[in-house]
């Protein structure tokens, strides 16, 4: 824990602060915050304890329960009235976890080897404890920032989002949106920093589903209008179609940086796209699973169902159809798309859930710089690179009412260490002072 952090505006880090950190992350993980266990409300109770242990007054703490889960709101009130507050974000729940699957027991967590596993170490209870141990730092030292702080925790992120909307509903007048379960680190095989990407827009989630039928019958007695024909000659439709190439500010600017990175035949073309558009770039870019999310709206079928009996016609068949949409595009627009492909007036399109859409974020100078300042503070040559997710996080629902979000989480991973969503999911311990140092900086440069 003895790693050098650069001096801060504020008093120089210390051992003593990381090991409260560390000890606020090992303790969060004994939660078994999954959907259906009620643990949420006991985990924010606990990080609301640690920070009242800070100083923060009990007014300052808010605790709203939302069916068996829950969120926490915590501020630090800036002297600056007519300055909107900034906000950060993470989620307090955890995707499930099978004892017998793991290793080790997934809520006992465990440090071994300069790893600590257990579920949601990665996701996303290391920086929901960095940014937690950065506010109580703040607030010990007596800090009072010109813009007011609030420290947000959803408590269903990884399920319904029910707590991320109640939050952005109530905090959709903040200035921006700073999120600690989005962006990140990468770490060499030797343990060393060497990229870094700024999430600056989320594509938006949607599943349709498309069905046909037909009276069916005797299946002596084959008929035109079988509805698993229809659904193959559909599904193959789908898996043919291109929706167009398309690009924002983030995406150029993420593909412009990582083409030298990348180099070669793919380097080129992301260099060509990001400049010109190039449709060839475009479909080469297209041709690589990592690539292509990147370059346009992607809809793949996942699961099928058809049929009643084997001697039967069928009555009935239908796909599911998960669509991962480029910033901007309405999904409404991408399910009409969807019918002129299925080319089957018949056919219905359903759309699953309550999807919701949203753009990406402005590219804003000012979270640049910091974000580039504090994370260039962690190693001289490390690229920092706006991003855009396939996946979704809180920030989805406060882009979509407007507010900027940008993921700057402080972990730093080596690529096959992350293990999300997976098992025996990990995180490296030397990494706590510099996330520490690193929240502490964007905090301070963006509330000053």
């Amino acid at each position: 824990m003895g790693m050098m952090i650069p001096a801060m505006a504020g008093a120089a880090m210390t051992d003593a602060d990381a090991g409260a950190a560390k000890a606020i992350l090992l303790r969060s993980i004994a939660f078994r915050t999954v959907e259906g266990a009620g643990q949420v409300p006991a985990l924010a109770a606990y990080y609301a304890d640690v920070l009242k242990q800070a100083g923060f007054a009990d007014a300052d703490i808010v605790i709203t329960p939302i069916g068996e889960t829950a969120t926490l709101a915590a501020t630090i009130r800036g002297s600056d009235p007519k300055l909107k507050p900034m906000a950060l974000i993470g989620h307090m729940d955890v995707v499930a976890a099978n004892r017998a699957d793991w290793t080790r027991d997934p809520f006992v967590p465990v440090e071994e080897g300069g790893y600590i596993f257990g579920r949601g170490s990665e996701d996303n209870k290391y920086d929901v404890a960095m940014m937690v141990a950065t506010l109580a730092r703040l607030k010990k030292e007596g800090w009072t920032p010109r813009r007011t702080v609030i420290l947000l925790l959803s408590g269903d992120e990884e399920t319904d989002m029910k707590t991320t909307r109640a939050l952005a509903a109530r905090y959709k007048g903040v200035e921006l949106l700073l999120n600690g379960d989005g962006g990140g680190g990468l770490l060499d095989e030797s343990g060393n920093p060497v990229l870094y990407q700024l999430q600056a827009g989320e594509k938006t989630y949607a599943d349709f589903e498309i069905g046909f039928t037909d009276p069916g019958g005797h299946s002596s007695a084959p008929t035109p209008g079988n509805p698993i024909y229809r659904l193959a000659r559909a599904i193959e439709r789908i898996a043919a179609h291109r929706f167009p190439p398309m690009r924002n500010e983030l995406t150029k600017a993420s593909l412009s940086l990582s083409a030298d990175r990348i180099g070669g035949e793919v380097g080129e073309a992301m260099r060509r796209y990001a400049e010109s558009g190039d449709s060839a770039a475009a479909e080469l870019l297209s041709g690589r699973p990592e690539f292509v999310g990147q370059v346009r709206t992607t809809c793949v079928a996942t699961m099928l169902s058809g049929g009643h009996a084997l001697n039967a016609l069928p009555q009935s068949a239908k796909v599911s159809v998960n669509c991962r949409i480029f910033p901007g595009v309405k999904i409404e627009a991408v399910k009409a798309q969807l019918a002129k492909v299925v080319a089957d007036p018949a056919a219905t399109i359903t759309t699953l859930g309550d999807p919701l859409a949203s753009d990406a974020s402005p590219l804003r100078a000012d979270v640049l710089a910091a974000v580039r300042d504090a994370v260039k503070a962690r190693g001289q040559d490390i690229v920092v690179m706006p991003a855009m997710s396939a996946g979704a996080t809180d920030s989805l629902h406060f882009r979509a009412l407007g507010v900027p979000s940008y993921g700057v989480a402080s972990l730093f991973m080596k690529a096959e260490d992350g293990f999300a969503h997976g098992l025996n999911e990990r995180v490296p311990v030397a990494g706590i002072p510099a996330s520490l140092d690193q929240w502490e900086r964007v905090v301070r440069a963006l509330a000053k």
